[in-house]
């Protein structure tokens, strides 16, 4: 089951303004792009960096969480100057290491406490990949539960179990986790044996497994492994798992931790942090356990993983930059600003994060660094749901779940091509120039094509990639567009229309900005807008027009939009909600936006050319 090399599979593109592009052409400042795991690092982070590097013309792009997506970027010649990844280990990315810079020898490199740094070393000695800030993840335990039932919070394994017992003979689960998710699955298979995971065999092991080639897989070793599925039996045991728990979600568990009916859930300190403030529930965390509580640990993973573009040494002035950005992001602040307000832990020797209450029962864990940091490969997360829901189900013992999990790790992938949608002609560039952003514009125009509607409006963080000449499977158009897009539709008069679009350009009138940064403002198809750049980082709309006439606010309109409403309307994006009565006009389609947006390629469709749809009024 190895990781696909996509590139042999993709025609090598150079795409036209993207990255690697050295100096940019406003105002003579250094370009850099950067690739976002996740929104979320657009909380805090991107604008902080905007403000601590004025000097920088920033393109943040939001895409997707996996080394997948990298490798077909580069393939098309466009991997950006700043990668992140969550989704990662040195097995998935080793097939990019002559792509990227070696860090090793950098301030910021210097700043890792060596047992953290060292899980991202090559056997070279180089090192590529930063892990940011760890999330940590663990037990989260209702402690008013164990204090109402006169069961004292657990320190050792043995104290584990025996409180789960207690709790049954109440009626009370003691523990609960969400099975149903891959990273759950692999989360509590390794949690229940850091301590064997730890050992010299054990992180021998790993070395090994991260350093293997696609002509030399590295499955499991008969010694360490099968302990860990000897713990995790004994484990499932101890907890009185059921079959139908494989079913259990995140949003189930926490409903039974807040009503009583659950007192320790599988969650992340943030998790804990947000339960307790917003529920007043006297949340805390608790570790992984071992025998005694000096074998306790604490899971972690980075909040994601930070590379750079080896072409960016190419050019001094952008050399230099990135190493500037980079030193920003790993310091306390930058760490500060990417949690986001979570309560994480740093890998940094000379970065002091604040530590939340949550941590009150695991200080042990933090003060000894017992923090494991996951073994995360993209196998991993697959292989772990397929064999611990196995087990959970009662199909498979220790025994035949070790066999099965090491089948799989070693088995070879299928050699099968993917079925090619589209070879596109034509390519456009992501980047928003005098009149908008050429792929944004293709995109607009191509669900206007297909949804057969007077007008289509994509906005937020709209797409993840330009437009690229080519072959594109069906993978790669969904990819195409960002993750997570809503797709609206409904009849608007011209005058609501033009609502519509104040909605998605002005500030509000309690200064909530939509537009965070220049590349979310809205592409339009079917209609025309001109934009005043109020030179602050916000946007006022003006005429819009049809075909180069004025909008009829009389006439009724078709309007398609998609976007990422979570992004628009939350408090902790742009906090800008959608008027109520455009709401309830537009309404959420139960058609899928992807599966949309790829049948407007079959039979070898193109991309609609982009059209000019804002002009910049300054």
């Amino acid at each position: 089951m190895k990781k696909r090399i996509i590139a042999a599979l993709l025609i090598l593109a150079v795409f036209m303004g993207f990255g690697g592009c050295g100096i940019s052409d406003k105002n003579d400042k250094v370009h850099i792009t950067m690739y976002l795991w996740d929104k979320s690092m657009t909380k805090a982070l991107t604008p902080w960096l905007e403000e601590q590097f004025p000097d920088i013309d920033f393109t943040f792009i939001v895409g997707y969480n996996t080394m997948d997506f990298y490798t077909d970027l580069n393939s098309r010649g466009a991997l950006p100057d700043i990668i992140t990844c969550r989704r990662f280990s040195l097995n998935d990315a080793a097939h990019m290491s002559d792509l990227l810079m070696d860090l090793s020898e950098t301030n910021v490199a210097g700043s890792f406490y060596d047992s953290y740094i060292e899980n991202n070393r090559e056997t070279g000695g180089a090192i590529r990949w930063l892990p940011m800030c760890a999330e940590v993840d663990g037990y989260v335990a209702n402690a008013d539960i164990f204090e109402e039932n006169g069961i004292p919070l657990p320190t050792n394994y043995a104290e584990f179990a025996e409180a789960c017992k207690r709790f049954d003979r109440l009626g009370i689960r003691c523990y609960v986790n969400d099975y149903r998710e891959d990273y759950s699955c692999m989360e509590a298979l390794q949690g229940c044996a850091i301590p064997e995971l730890m050992t010299m065999e054990g992180t021998m092991w790993r070395t090994s497994y991260e350093s293997e080639t696609a002509d030399n897989p590295v499955g499991l070793d008969d010694n360490v492994w099968v302990k860990v599925f000897e713990s995790f039996d004994r484990y499932m045991k101890d907890t009185m798992i059921k079959p139908e728990d494989v079913e259990m979600s995140y949003a189930v568990n926490k409903s039974e931790l807040l009503e009583g009916k659950a007192a320790i859930m599988r969650a992340t300190a943030s998790d804990c942090a947000v339960l307790r403030r917003d529920n007043s529930v006297n949340t805390v965390m608790l570790p992984y356990f071992g025998e005694t509580s000096e074998e306790n640990w604490l899971l972690t993973y980075p909040t994601c993983q930070v590379a750079v573009n080896k072409d960016v040494e190419q050019n001094k002035a952008k050399s230099d930059a990135v190493m500037q950005v980079l030193e920003a992001m790993f310091s306390e602040e930058g760490q500060r600003c990417t949690a986001s307000g979570g309560a994480v832990l740093s890998y940094n020797k000379n970065v002091n994060m604040e530590i939340n209450d949550v941590f009150s029962q695991v200080m042990d864990c933090v003060n000894h660094n017992r923090l494991y940091m996951r073994l995360a490969s993209t196998e991993m997360f697959a292989v772990s749901k397929n064999v611990v829901q196995k087990m959970i189900t009662g199909e498979y013992g220790a025994k035949e779940a070790y066999e099965d999990f090491n089948a799989q790790l070693t088995r070879k992938e299928s050699s099968e091509t993917p079925e090619i949608v589209t070879t596109q002609q034509t390519e456009y560039a992501y980047e928003v120039g005098e009149h908008g952003s050429p792929a944004a514009s293709a995109a607009a125009n191509t669900f206007r094509r297909q949804w057969g509607s007077d007008v289509a409006i994509g906005y937020s963080n709209f797409i993840a990639a330009p437009v690229f000449s080519g072959d594109y499977t069906r993978e790669q158009l969904n990819r195409f567009l960002a993750n997570r897009l809503v797709f609206r539709s409904g009849e608007l008069t011209g005058a609501e229309l033009k609502r519509l679009m104040e909605w998605l350009v002005n500030v509000g009138e309690d200064g909530a900005n939509p537009i965070r940064h220049r590349n979310l403002i809205p592409a339009a198809s079917g209609i025309e807008y001109q934009l005043t750049d109020n030179g602050d980082g916000t946007y006022t709309l003006g005429e819009i027009t049809v075909n180069g006439q004025p909008l009829d606010e009389g006439r009724t309109y078709s309007v398609m939009t998609a976007g990422d409403n979570d992004f628009i309307e939350s408090d902790i994006y742009c906090g800008c909600s959608m008027p109520q009565d455009l709401s309830d006009k537009m309404k959420v389609m139960d058609d899928n936006i992807y599966t949309l947006f790829c049948s407007a390629f079959e039979g070898g469709k193109q991309f609609e050319a982009p059209t000019d749809y804002v002009t910049f009024i300054r």
